[in-house]
């Protein structure tokens, strides 16, 4: 793809501005640095890529949306500085929706017709899963002030070995509670959720009562069964640039794709360091260390390297074919 090609591409940018209030034990963006940017990186980093791309949509947040003090304001500026509209994608603070009366008022006046909120089992294993003491309690407070005023929450639930039986206890509680959306997964295998391996759902332990729950629960695979699908593939891992570029750029102002979990590998570039023409540069000849190395190895020899072959360990065959990259550029790039 040359510079010409990528200009006619839609670019969305995510500026992680503020931070997050949580740390939660399963990010798949892992532990990124939470100091809150100064004010004008926002306009700097926008009018930037301005130069070089007609369509452009901003984010101000990466992790917790609307997680500053004045998110009215600041969803204003997100939509003046997007030459496309930004999306809501069905997100919301769960914290705010606990602590600020006018913030549910303020999310039905933008349109807001569902809101996705994120459990892990019951109290004690949901706290410690985001990282923070009241989390559970937020959520279920959350799920009912949402109600009360016409938003329909969406739950999502995480599933490991050390959490399903909670999960059916998990299930009863949103009956009860009329939660009319629910969905339950294993996530990918990127960032913090990497570190859960081995804790990870197995197949054949997933109870019957969370089948109906389970995301596209008739095509689920065991890492066994995509070792299978990749055993003999000669091919490389690539993500592929599409029309669709989405960048992400975190609050030391590093740059990377949206492929997988910000890690040094898949570093484009510093903002600040190496400027937005560099950056451009490096994406367009496809110039980082993940991808070079990505073409230094088949699925073959990754699965060889880094399957294990006895595993009954859930995975869509996208996620574990990332999770075999990543193993390799943990091993390989220092």
């Amino acid at each position: 793809m040359n510079e010409q090609k990528l200009a006619n591409c839609h670019l969305t940018i995510c500026l992680d501005m503020y931070g997050c209030p949580n740390r939660c034990k399963h990010c798949w963006l892992g532990t990124l640095p939470n100091q809150p940017l100064k004010d004008g990186y926002d306009e700097f980093i926008v009018n930037g890529f301005r130069r070089h791309f007609k369509k452009i949509t901003f984010y101000s947040w990466l992790r917790e949306p609307d997680f500053c003090p004045d998110y009215k304001n600041r969803w204003i500026k997100d939509n003046a500085l997007s030459s496309v509209k930004p999306l809501r994608f069905e997100l919301a603070s769960f914290y705010k929706i606990a602590r600020d009366p006018k913030y549910v008022g303020w999310l039905k006046e933008i349109g807001t017709k569902k809101v996705q909120l994120t459990f892990f089992g019951l109290e004690a294993t949901t706290d410690e899963f985001v990282g923070r003491k009241g989390a559970y309690n937020e959520l279920i407070k959350a799920s009912e002030i949402l109600k009360e005023n016409g938003i329909e929450p969406r739950w999502q639930i995480f599933i490991y070995e050390s959490n399903k039986d909670e999960i059916i206890e998990l299930l009863k509680i949103a009956d009860i509670m009329h939660i009319k959306e629910i969905f339950v997964h294993e996530g990918s295998c990127d960032g913090n959720n990497r570190n859960l391996y081995n804790i990870r759902i197995n197949k054949n332990g997933i109870p019957g009562q969370i089948w109906p729950y389970y995301l596209n629960f008739p095509n689920i695979l065991s890492e066994r069964e995509c070792i299978e699908k990749l055993i003999g593939d000669e091919s490389h891992y690539l993500p592929r640039i599409g029309e669709e570029v989405t960048l992400y750029v975190t609050s030391d102002l590093n740059v990377y794709f949206n492929f997988t979990n910000p890690s040094p590998a898949w570093k484009i570039g510093n903002v600040k360091d190496d400027g937005i023409d560099a950056i451009l540069s490096k994406i367009v000849e496809k110039d980082i260390p993940a991808l070079r190395l990505a073409k230094t190895i088949t699925f073959k020899e990754l699965v060889k390297r880094y399957g294990d072959n006895n595993s009954d360990k859930v995975f869509s065959l996208d996620d574990y074919k990332m999770y075999l990259l990543n193993n390799y550029l943990a091993e390989s790039f220092i």
